[in-house]
């Protein structure tokens, strides 16, 4: 016997819904045949008749109950087993030897008892109600054609029967295979998507801190103080290693333009901060922020000529709004190198990945404004 699918698979739906379904068929298919039956009963047994369709009917309520509860399953059976031996049984007074009550009765029995039992239960009754009926045949007077007639085609339907019900099972077993393969391969293509996105945020988180911080000593040698290096080192590891915030730290509300104010003051630029209300924001948003401000302020220093910028942060429509502008030499967005990462990933993707967006809108001699956004306060 095969192992019991897993709970919710489609092969268990399919075989809940066997269970469900067969009885009431069965009793419903029955109650018809027996009508069609009744019509063919001679008239002195008619008595008879009328008290096997009387069985047949609670059979019929019996199964009715098995499917829609779920319970009584042997109680089910039992009636199935009595209306067929009953019916067969007494043939010889309702339309003589292999009429078509019992015959029909037998085989519908015996072919919806292959869908709702297993071999080891329908192959035992199907035999022992096809031996009553046998039993019940007067051989002498019909011949051992009844056997050779009734024996063919009702393991012909039977095959029949259980040939489609295990094709059924195994195509939903198929299917959920497939599914669990589905599954599977969406499963290791997040963890990919994940790991790619972990490596895209240390690259932009190096490039914000270690990078830039060894790229103004070599560039400023000379003028810079040792201890102020040291700073600069001890706050590259704090936040290489998360004690200074990211995805390992509470991500509860702060204000944001006072987070801003710590990349500014730490600069060489001489930044205008123009602040309206308070925006707060959580934690892990804020770092974002910081992050993508500092590395604009970065490029001014950098790239814009210019010793001066302007910060604003405001709060619009629903959206706290940062921007970082300048009046440098600018430059084109689009002739920007894949290669350089300081855009692309400090600033866009970093603000993407909180559910923001950036914008940096510029053209050579009219400066840089690069534009922040986040919707979810």
């Amino acid at each position: 016997m095969p192992p019991l699918p897993p709970h919710g698979s489609v092969e268990a739906r399919f075989l809940a819904s066997a269970r469900r379904l067969v009885p009431p068929v069965r009793g419903i298919a029955l109650v018809v045949i027996s009508v069609f039956g009744l019509l063919a009963v001679p008239d002195e047994s008619l008595p008879l008749g009328f008290a096997l369709f009387g069985l047949v009917l609670m059979g019929a309520g019996v199964d009715c109950w098995a499917g829609f509860t779920g319970r009584g399953a042997m109680l089910s059976l039992g009636f199935a087993v009595l209306r067929v031996a009953a019916v067969c049984g007494t043939q010889e007074w309702t339309g003589g030897p292999l009429n078509l009550w019992a015959l029909n009765m037998l085989t519908t029995t015996a072919i919806t008892l292959q869908l709702e039992w297993s071999p080891a239960v329908a192959v035992p009754v199907t035999s022992g109600l096809l031996a009553v009926d046998l039993v019940t045949v007067d051989l002498a007077s019909a011949g051992t054609g009844a056997l050779g007639t009734l024996l063919p085609r009702l393991v012909f339907e039977c095959l029949l029967a259980r040939l489609g019900f295990v094709l059924l099972r195994r195509s939903a077993g198929r299917v959920d295979a497939l599914r669990e393969r589905r599954s599977a391969l969406a499963r290791a293509e997040a963890a990919s998507l994940a790991r790619h996105q972990e490596e895209r945020e240390y690259l932009a988180l190096l490039h914000d801190t270690a990078a830039s911080t060894f790229l103004m000593v070599t560039v400023q040698a000379k003028e810079m103080d040792p201890a102020q290096v040291a700073e600069y080192a001890r706050h590259d590891l704090a936040v290489l290693t998360g004690t200074a915030g990211g995805a390992t730290a509470q991500d509860s509300t702060v204000d944001l333009t006072a987070a801003l104010h710590t990349v500014v003051d730490r600069g060489r630029l001489a930044v205008d901060v123009r602040a309206e209300g308070t925006p707060l924001v959580p934690a892990s948003v804020a770092l974002a922020f910081v992050r993508a401000v500092r590395e604009a302020l970065v490029n001014v220093e950098r790239h814009a000529e210019v010793g001066t910028a302007v910060l604003s942060v405001r709060e619009e429509g629903g959206r706290v709004v940062v921007a970082v502008a300048d009046h440098g030499v600018g430059f084109d967005p689009d002739g920007v190198p894949r290669s350089r990462r300081g855009i692309r990933s400090s600033v866009v993707e970093r603000m993407v990945a909180v559910g923001g967006s950036a914008t940096i809108t510029s053209r050579p001699g009219a400066g840089t404004t690069v534009g922040l956004a986040w919707s979810g306060v």
